[in-house]
């Protein structure tokens, strides 16, 4: 990676599961249910954009009733950041720029995995937990495709960043709209349907590659 020294500030926002990480989490949860291969299914239908997140949502989670909150341990050691993924988010860091989380994922794992990188700005759906374990619901407001722009909408008006100043990055439908509203939005190893709507394109297999789209776009600022 070729340092530089950044002319804009920026705030950087990115997915999380298939994006920041090589896995889905809900698919790594669904093994301590035995319901991997339904979960999966629904997951990639999600991803393509032919069925709702929020309703794949729930149905997915439902399939999690009763596995013990003990399982967030073995999906943490069990998660892979994407090749490039943490040298990209201390690049970002070194620049200045403002990183954030946006998932449609859980916080349970979410969370640790932020603070391994530093990053203090995430949002994420949470799971409710009755008697330890999981009920098959989530809690709070569903972090669903609007929810996503809305997130990286409210982060530039809060770091001050002006939104074409801002970078989405992600690989699902359900991330389209934030990649939309992004200055640059880029989608990585990304569904077809991502790739054939996003203004940029990553295929892989190293994060810290969106650095060049970025970097351009300042070159010809």
């Amino acid at each position: 990676m070729t340092a530089r020294p950044a002319s804009t500030r920026r705030l950087v926002v990115m997915d999380v599961d298939s994006t920041l990480i090589t896995q889905e989490v809900v698919e790594l949860l669904a093994d301590h249910a035995g319901t991997r291969e339904l979960v999966a299914d629904v997951t990639e239908r999600a991803m393509r954009g032919e069925i709702d997140f929020a309703e794949s949502l729930r149905e997915r989670v439902a399939t999690l009733a009763g596995v013990p909150v003990s399982a967030f341990e073995d999906v943490l050691e069990r998660v892979t950041l994407t090749p490039g993924a943490p040298e990209l988010v201390a690049e970002l860091q070194r620049r200045g720029w403002t990183v954030a989380l946006v998932s449609g994922g859980f916080e349970e794992i979410v969370a640790p995995l932020a603070a391994r990188l530093g990053i203090t700005h995430f949002r994420a759906n949470r799971l409710e937990v009755s008697d330890g374990r999981l009920t098959g619901r989530t809690t709070g407001p569903v972090i669903d495709r609007a929810t996503k722009e809305v997130t990286l909408r409210d982060l530039a008006t809060a770091e001050g960043v002006d939104m074409a100043d801002t970078v989405a990055i992600g690989d699902g439908a359900n991330d389209l709209d934030m990649i939309g509203a992004a200055g640059i939005g880029i989608a990585f190893a990304a569904k077809p349907l991502v790739v054939d709507q996003a203004p940029y394109s990553v295929p892989g297999p190293r994060l810290d590659a969106v650095l060049d789209i970025i970097d351009a776009q300042d070159r010809t600022a």
